[in-house]
């Protein structure tokens, strides 16, 4: 498995997104995902699905071969909270620490440098190996790079197709951050669409499988969520074949004519 190196963490490219996965199945896709080569498990506080993603990942046998990810909830950012949460979180995920611990979306009314305190307090203690921010702007990038006293890995945030968050991306280099994309399928929206369909054609593969390509090819991180264990293998073949220079420019018009964002509600910032 490729992938992305960060402050000298390496995160795998393709990841499993586990939101709205819930219960019994959710532990079987997360065990299937890591015996087919998913070496990259995103869950949340939010979501609900700790516990079950935690019993996939023991399941599988691999727990030191995968990075797991979860993300700390906007309400919990306050230090005594997340100190909390997270112990609450690896007490469902039943392990004793996860290799990367995200702010999931920045809450306006808790001092970021407070936040990163906690979680930089956290990380040095072996709660987690490593800490990144989700739906972070250029602005609360410079902020967090600047007040944080260890090195912020990545951010997470939605990317597809149809959506072209340059100035993000742009920072994230700039601060030596990895790019992870959400929704990276735009929730299924790359099934159907002209372009993305006829380059698949070309290159007998699906639409979903040339928006995740366009992504892995500029070295952003993917996390496609799915509910059917038949699409785990297809969403991680994306390495046997590549994109022509041409293709990559025809599908980067797509966010000029569409730029169409998915994920937008009470949490979100002002948009870049």
């Amino acid at each position: 498995m490729q992938s992305v190196e960060s402050h000298g963490f390496k995160l795998p490219i393709v990841g499993l997104g586990t939101w709205q996965l819930t219960g019994r199945d959710c532990a079987r896709l997360v065990e299937q995902a890591i015996r087919l080569g998913y070496r990259h498990i995103d869950t949340a506080q939010m979501y609900g699905n700790e516990a079950e993603v935690g019993e996939g990942v023991r399941a599988s046998g691999k727990r030191n071969e995968v990075v797991v990810t979860t993300k700390v909830q906007p309400e919990r950012l306050a230090p005594h909270d997340l100190e909390r949460s997270v112990k609450e979180s690896l007490v469902k995920l039943r392990l004793d620490h996860v290799d990367l611990l995200l702010i999931h979306w920045p809450n306006p009314r808790v001092p970021l440098a407070e936040t990163l305190g906690a979680m930089a307090k956290l990380k040095k203690e072996g709660f987690t190996r490593h800490m990144g921010v989700s739906n972070f702007t250029v602005a609360l990038l410079d902020e967090a790079t600047k007040v944080c006293s260890e090195p912020l890995v990545c951010n997470q945030f939605e990317c597809h197709p149809f959506l072209n968050p340059a100035k993000v991306i742009e920072a994230c280099k700039k601060h030596g951050m990895a790019v992870v994309a959400y929704s990276p399928i735009a929730r299924g929206g790359a099934k159907g669409d002209a372009v993305l369909e006829k380059i698949a054609k070309a290159h007998n593969k699906s639409a979903a499988q040339i928006s995740l390509r366009y992504l892995v090819q500029r070295d952003i991180v993917v996390i496609p969520r799915t509910s059917k264990i038949e699409r785990l293998a297809e969403n991680i073949a994306l390495f046997d074949f590549a994109l022509s220079d041409a293709e990559m420019a025809e599908i980067a018009t797509l966010a000029q004519s569409q730029g169409k964002r998915i994920v937008d509600w009470q949490w979100s910032p002002k948009w870049d």
